[in-house]
């Protein structure tokens, strides 16, 4: 297992602390001879409501309650979280930056532009860096999409998950149907690219009520589409108090029409949730597939970092007035630790394994550091399973690979 390192009690004990580079280039047990390319993560906490499916970092914010959103301060805090990991990534260019949330777009498009100023003050971005911002229909206002592009976001992910009203009040989302279509219609105006989120196996959601979903997301024509199955995951309100949601079988035939009409429709499938017209993949994300790095800074951000002879993971405070607090005083990092050689080829898989198109068995050797015969056995057994196919230089998960992936990732747990 990881060893983690809680940072406090880590100084307590006369430690290094998390971003002090020469204890993170020590020799240790792995030999990379290249470092991937490096993103990065902002995460901007509030949004106006918890959604009950949702177990992201997410803090809602009310003025009634709070007063004004603390962009500034919020935006000083990042500045020192970066400045304080700088040393980290000296001399790397960032090829793509992804502010993600909570709800983003709550922020107003100066502070968003305040907000990319200083990255390109401290960074080396690449010359066609990508520059993602996730925004919600319910804080859409005409014109604000705009600002945002002029501000130096290139790419808008908008979070629409359903046009059906009585689906959208199910899963607490803050927007109609009006809006959402009013939104997207404003992003495909004011952006070269863009993403639509959708999701299906709704609350009470039926097979023709979906099919209407999918019409209408198809018909405003994103150049991207991510398509996710709604998932009950552990201490969120669906979790205490779960809806009836549509069997297993049903989903099942959901997730066929989705691969079958995106694909009618120009967006090939290149990863198990995300569809995408030729040009416009999603760069950031494809970095997290294929076992880049990535620092993320702001409230519960995790980061992935490599060096020449380990791969390390942080995790910044969770709750953003303790965030502040402590990226304000040079100290944001809650915990850090180094990923342990026997948890990387599952490490490597869960990520790879999400793409169509696989990993060569080269990228694995230069992402992880190791030996292919570390993923041999469960390359064997999946394949034996129908789950992959292979050649002498790549690896990919066939159709049902994708249809049951984790069943296909599990096959590389250390103790599988």
């Amino acid at each position: 297992m990881s060893t983690v390192v809680p940072i406090a009690a880590a100084l307590q004990a006369g430690a290094p602390d998390a971003n002090n580079v020469l204890h993170l280039m020590r020799p240790g047990p792995l030999q990379l001879a290249a470092l991937p390319p490096l993103s990065l993560y902002v995460h901007l906490p509030w949004c106006l409501r918890k959604c009950p499916y949702c177990d992201f970092n997410s803090h809602e914010w009310s003025t009634g309650q709070g007063g004004a959103l603390p962009e500034q301060r919020y935006l000083d805090a990042l500045v020192a979280d970066l400045d304080a990991a700088l040393p980290l990534i000296w001399g790397r260019t960032v090829h793509t930056v992804f502010i993600g949330g909570g709800t983003p777009s709550l922020f107003s498009p100066e502070a968003i532009d305040r907000l990319i100023g200083d990255l390109r003050a401290r960074l080396k971005l690449a010359p066609d860096c990508e520059i993602s911002l996730e925004a919600n229909p319910g804080t859409f206002e005409r014109n604000r999409f705009r600002a945002y592009r002029a501000a130096g976001v290139t790419r808008l992910s908008v979070g629409v998950q359903s046009f059906n009203d009585e689906h959208l009040q199910a899963l607490g989302r803050v927007h109609d149907r009006a809006q959402a279509i009013a939104a997207v219609e404003e992003a495909a105006s004011a952006f070269d690219t863009f993403n639509l989120d959708l999701m299906y196996a709704l609350p009470g959601q039926t097979a023709a009520q979906f099919e209407a979903d999918l019409d209408q997301a198809l018909a405003l024509a994103p150049p991207h589409l991510s398509v996710y199955h709604l998932t009950i995951e552990p201490n969120t309100y669906f979790a205490k108090f779960p809806p009836k949601v549509p069997e297993d079988d049903d989903a099942y035939a959901m997730l066929d029409r989705i691969v079958e009409r995106a694909n009618a429709a120009g967006l090939a499938r290149y990863e198990v949730s995300a569809y995408a017209r030729e040009g416009h993949t999603c760069a950031h994300n494809l970095n997290y597939w294929q076992f880049g790095d990535y620092l993320g800074i702001g409230a519960g951000a995790h980061s992935k970092l490599s060096f020449a002879h380990r791969i390390v993971r942080q995790v910044r405070f969770r709750e953003p007035q303790r965030y502040m607090d402590q990226a304000l005083a040079g100290a944001a990092v809650a915990q850090s630790e180094d990923v342990a050689v026997a948890e990387l080829p599952f490490e490597f898989m869960l990520n790879a394994l999400r793409l169509k198109d696989g990993f060569s068995l080269q990228q694995f050797g230069e992402r992880t550091g190791l030996a292919t015969t570390a993923i041999q056995r469960g390359l064997s057994q999946a394949e034996k399973d129908g789950l992959l196919a292979r050649d002498l230089r790549h690896v990919w998960p066939t159709e049902r690979g994708l249809d049951f992936l984790s069943d296909l990732q599990t096959l590389f747990l250390p103790d599988a």
